[in-house]
């Protein structure tokens, strides 16, 4: 947590909404656009499905405009957000939305009069194509089942006080005012979900960040069989007609529709696929993905693999579906490498390989239904980042398929950094037995991951929810090295569980570094400051997060900061300063700052006031203080602090 953080917000429920315009309701939702679909989201059943759920949030928050100036509280019921002590027409538009998307839940009775929020929206469609968020981990789908269970009030209760920040008086008031008749009741049934409120703001509950795939192909086609042949009539028509030139004009180079395409045929054909011998990776100059052979024993299964490449091309409507940020979801360009195809804990398997990513496809053994298509980007990667592939992942374990040039393998658990590890057995193909991932873990008690020695020395990889582990590195972003060390180990043992905050986010490499120490006031010992950056496969999208960690061993350290796109702790950008308030055993608060050692002075602002030559500061405050904090580097430009 940065120090800009540790202040309660100055807003508060005596603050109520006033009259409202319409151009000031116009504004409001459109400047807390994201923020109003993802309430709507939130609060409509379940029960709609992900891309009739995500349509009709959107339709809900822009149809909710007053007709004519109103009163905000009318709609509102509740002063309590930030956003209602400035802004009554984000309160309007939000009771509105919440109106909206608790009658939108309710079912279509025989006697009484269908609402418009009950239908399907007209606006907006897109023709051809189901829309649906990012899929997250394990944590948002339990939240995600839990809140489905619960009924449409219950679901807006909880969503207001996570998502919100309202208390109980406040939310019974919006649900009164939305038209709940038992607001008592809903809020009770609220209090059954664990509050995880932070995972409410995660990818999977964000109609507005979307990913895009085909509706029933065979269904469209159906049903697409008369506009067809009107479309051949008039083509036919217009010929005879004589139009001038050439007609409706030419394509280019593409080929006319439903030809046969050579190329495209070819990615298709499981006779074609690429297969590399067992020894070629011992005589090439390249180690990666390219010199891994062909492993299973289902690699002569063509059926399996024709099926495997046509569901990569068209994948079809009950195919889940899941790919790594940026990485591209299309059919092969051309043949693809197979790397490996066999039987794995009860499902046939194919992993393919084609030069920019790696593709897993697993369909139930015995079954026609249920087949799963991952994606995961991992072009320029190197002998230790193609070191394993997830070839088979449950609930709580997982299983690697190695590379050839790995000699060993181990699980080592970063939360016990004197612990020795353990082997972890292979087959003769390559596959690993199963090892318990934290991946999808709730909590965290332990945090398993893959020690592999090959020819260069020993690795630690972790499992992050994707197809590819990311690699564990420790020290200065100019010179990382792998965190196999004990000093590293020890290290990572206390933000080990940090990494959750990486999870299905495209991460290639994780580095920790210790960029500070600090003696704490009043003899509270040595506490270090570590910065943690996360590095995408697409080389943009990186993750940092400064912690802080107090003396006590036992004790994981705390978040002080976090950023997005930061290049903060980089290659580009070796340096960091960061911020927190700290209280002492004599109960006295602290604001404690330290920075990198190029830093040569730092400054607050803002609540606390404070100069201090060096890199680290120490200074005596009030609980809840709120402080801007920059440094001066030595060459005399000016660094802010990451938040």
């Amino acid at each position: 947590m940065s120090t800009q953080d540790l202040a309660p917000s100055p807003a508060g429920p005596g603050h109520g909404p006033g009259p409202v315009d319409v151009e000031q309701a116009e504004a409001a939702l459109v400047e807390h656009y994201p923020r109003l679909v993802r309430i709507a989201y939130l609060v409509l059943p379940p029960s709609l499905g992900r891309n009739r759920r995500v349509l009709t949030a959107h339709a809900l928050v822009q149809r909710s405009l007053p007709r004519r100036r109103t009163s905000g509280a009318a709609a509102a019921g509740s002063g309590g957000g930030p956003e209602d002590a400035v802004d009554p027409g984000y309160a309007y538009v939000r009771g509105e939305v919440l109106r909206q998307a608790l009658i939108a839940g309710l079912p279509l009775r025989r006697r009484a009069l269908p609402r418009r929020a009950q239908f399907p929206p007209l606006l907006p469609h897109v023709w051809g194509l189901r829309l649906f968020p990012r899929a997250g981990g394990a944590d948002e789908l339990a939240l995600d089942q839990r809140l489905s269970a619960l009924s449409g009030p219950a679901r807006a209760a909880y969503v207001l006080r996570g998502l919100e920040r309202q208390g109980d008086p406040e939310v019974l008031r919006m649900l009164a005012a939305a038209g709940v008749e038992d607001a008592t009741a809903a809020l009770a049934e609220a209090d059954g979900v664990e509050a995880h409120y932070g995972l409410l703001d995660s990818p999977e509950f964000d109609p507005c960040s979307l990913q895009a795939r085909p509706t029933d192909l065979m269904r469209r086609r159906q049903h697409g069989k008369a506009a067809l042949a009107a479309a051949a009539a008039v083509v036919v028509c217009g010929t005879l007609l004589g139009l001038p030139g050439d007609g409706w004009g030419r394509n280019g180079a593409a080929a006319p529709s439903y030809a046969r395409n050579p190329a495209a045929e070819a990615a298709l054909d499981p006779g074609k696929v690429k297969r590399v011998a067992p020894a070629v990776w011992q005589l090439s100059t390249r180690t990666d993905f390219s010199v891994w052979p062909e492993r299973g024993g289902l690699v002569g299964d063509r059926a399996l693999l024709r099926r495997a490449l046509a569901v990569w091309a068209r994948p079809g409507g009950s195919v889940r579906t899941s790919a790594t940020p940026g990485t591209p979801v299309g059919p092969p360009m051309g043949p693809p490498q197979l790397l490996y195809a066999g039987e794995v804990d009860g499902a046939r398997v194919v992993l393919f390989h084609d030069g920019l990513r790696a593709v897993r496809y697993a369909e139930p053994v015995g079954e026609t239904s249920g087949a799963a298509l991952d994606f995961a980007r991992t072009d320029g990667a190197d002998a230790v980042g193609s070191s394993a592939l997830v070839v088979s992942r449950s609930s709580a374990a997982v299983r690697y398929l190695t590379a050839p040039w790995v000699r060993e393998t181990a699980v080592r658990d970063l939360l016990a950094p004197a612990k020795e590890p353990w082997p972890l057995e292979r087959d003769a193909e390559g596959v690993t037995g199963a090892m318990l991932s934290p991946a999808q873990a709730r909590g965290c008690a332990s945090w398993n991951t893959l020690q592999v020695r090959d020819g260069a020395g020993t690795r630690l990889l972790t499992d992050l929810g994707e197809l590819v582990p990311a690699r564990l590195t420790s020290g200065p972003p100019a010179a990382p090295v792998d965190a196999t060390g004990a000093e590293a180990r020890a290290g990572w043992a206390r933000t080990a569980c940090q990494l959750a905050a990486v999870r299905s986010h495209g991460v290639r490499s994780v580095n920790a570094w210790r960029f500070a120490e600090q003696r704490l006031p009043e003899g509270g010992g040595r506490a270090a400051w570590l910065c943690t950056r996360a590095e995408t496969w697409r080389g943009t999208g990186s993750r940092v997060l400064a912690q802080f960690q107090v003396p006590a061993p036992d004790v994981a350290a705390a978040l002080a900061a976090k950023a997005d796109g930061s290049p903060a702790c980089g290659v580009r950008e070796p340096r960091v300063l960061a911020g927190v308030l700290w209280q002492a055993r004599s109960g006295r608060w602290y604001v404690l700052a330290a920075g990198s050692e190029d830093v040569a002075s730092l400054r607050t602002s803002g609540g606390v006031t404070a100069h201090a030559k060096g890199h680290l500061l120490a200074l005596k405050t009030e609980p809840g203080a709120r402080a801007n904090l920059s440094g001066t580097l030595t060459d005399g430009t000016t660094l802010t602090a990451l938040r």
